[in-house]
């Protein structure tokens, strides 16, 4: 989880710095393409480490689920056997 938090600190940086350089620099046609496209990549990017996030978030819910049910059904066991 650290490791995809810094990987999506750096994609953020790196969106920062390509916009602060479209606003800064005069571009060709040619090279605002580029940038914008590398922005795009990189917005694309951040969002998808931001899904991932969310589903490890959600195994975790689940597998905390999972692992009280199974004691549940081993007190149960043990209680009526």
């Amino acid at each position: 989880i650290d490791r995809l938090e810094e990987r999506r600190a750096r994609c953020r940086d790196n969106l920062e710095r390509a916009e602060f350089r479209s606003r800064k620099e005069k571009l060709s046609d040619k090279e605002r393409q580029e940038l914008e496209d590398e922005m795009a990549i990189m917005n694309e990017r951040v969002q998808k480490l931001k899904e991932l996030q969310a589903l490890r978030r959600e195994n975790r819910k689940n597998m905390l689920l999972s692992v009280a049910l199974l004691v549940v059904g081993v007190l149960l066991y043990y209680v009526f056997f």
